[in-house]
């Protein structure tokens, strides 16, 4: 059985539950927020589906309950945030504005996140980015998950990438949120707990065989997107938003799931850049053109329409949630903090 929610009801039913699991009011007031978002977006596998987890990690100190991020401008086109092992959502909201600020001011500034956690959908943030007029180009990595090509230890996680670009009327045109892996894991997680089989070609288990069972493929390992090219994008991703940052490795970092391990000490890393500031004022044009290249062709549609279709559709129906999960959530909800 299931029970429809509205947004609103989401956004509420996160706070309650984050914030008897002892979260501060302002980290739990991002991260509902988020929630909200991803819902919304019919991205479940980081909507109310990981709230359960979000409770446990900070009951057990994998998600420091007591964060206070601290903010540092080491260089004028440079914001430097610690998370303080919080969540991920508060640290970035602490050096958003100035990172916004050093991007309009110069052109291009980059913010740097360490000893962070699971910051929810990228394509989230870099869409955030594209509202504020800037192309947001954003990466953050995660436990280890995929191994080299040729290995079969996990060195890289999934590691995803995300970029969105501003249109004329303030939204964003368009928005790219990819992983190294060929799927997220989370999407595994997801299909380990509803008791489904995953997709050809997503995962190994632990002796290196290809899997179509999510419990199996969560002790191996994730395939990489385009074979040995995905391995290279997870470790792009690692050199900006783990080496750069400060932050663990994701072959240091704990799991973003289950209570073992302290907090994970992964980061993030933003890059904002004003299209004003490369001195050609023709960038929105050019953009306009690209996508018309691409939208003109029938069958065809731009990275993100698929949210933004299901945008429309969930702000209309609702979102469906299992009496199960709804009984789980509503259970942390109801203990006292």
């Amino acid at each position: 059985m299931e029970h429809s929610l509205s947004l609103d009801d989401v956004e509420a039913l996160a706070f309650e539950t984050l914030a008897a699991a002892g979260a501060a009011r302002p980290a739990a007031r991002a991260v509902a927020r988020s929630t909200r978002l991803a819902e919304r977006d019919g991205i479940r596998s980081h909507g109310l589906l990981y709230l359960p987890i979000y409770a446990e990690h900070l009951m057990c100190g994998k998600v420091s309950a007591s964060a206070t991020p601290s903010v540092t401008t080491p260089r004028s086109g440079l914001v430097h945030v610690d998370a303080d092992h919080g969540f991920a959502h508060t640290a970035i909201d602490a050096g958003w504005d100035k990172l916004v600020e050093a991007a309009q001011n110069n052109g291009i500034a980059a913010m740097s996140v360490k000893n962070s956690y699971n910051c929810g959908v990228l394509g989230h943030h870099a869409e955030r980015l594209a509202t504020d007029g800037l192309i947001g180009l954003c990466f953050t990595h995660a436990p280890a998950s995929i191994a080299p090509p040729g290995g079969k230890l996990p060195v890289v996680g999934t590691n995803p990438f995300s970029i969105a670009v501003p249109g004329e009327k303030g939204e964003a045109l368009l928005v790219i949120d990819q992983s190294a892996s060929a799927i997220a894991k989370s999407e595994i997680l997801l299909r380990s707990r509803e008791g489904v089989p995953i997709e050809p070609g997503w995962a190994l288990d632990a002796q290196g065989n290809e899997t179509l069972d999510a419990d199996a493929a969560l002790a191996g390992s994730m395939l990489p997107s385009g074979g040995y090219k995905g391995f290279g994008v997870g470790l792009l991703v690692e050199i900006l938003a783990a080496a750069l940052t400060g932050a663990n490795l994701s072959t240091e970092a704990s799991p973003f799931s289950g209570p073992n391990g302290g907090p994970p000490g992964t980061g993030q890393f933003f890059i904002a850049i004003d299209p004003a500031g490369s001195g050609e004022a023709g960038f929105g044009g050019a953009m306009a053109r690209l996508a018309a290249s691409i939208t003109d062709q029938p069958g065809a549609r731009l990275p993100g329409k698929r949210r933004a279709d299901n945008r429309a559709r969930i702000e209309a129906e609702g979102v469906k949630v299992s009496d199960d999960l709804l009984a789980r959530i509503k259970t942390i909800a109801a203990s006292p903090s």
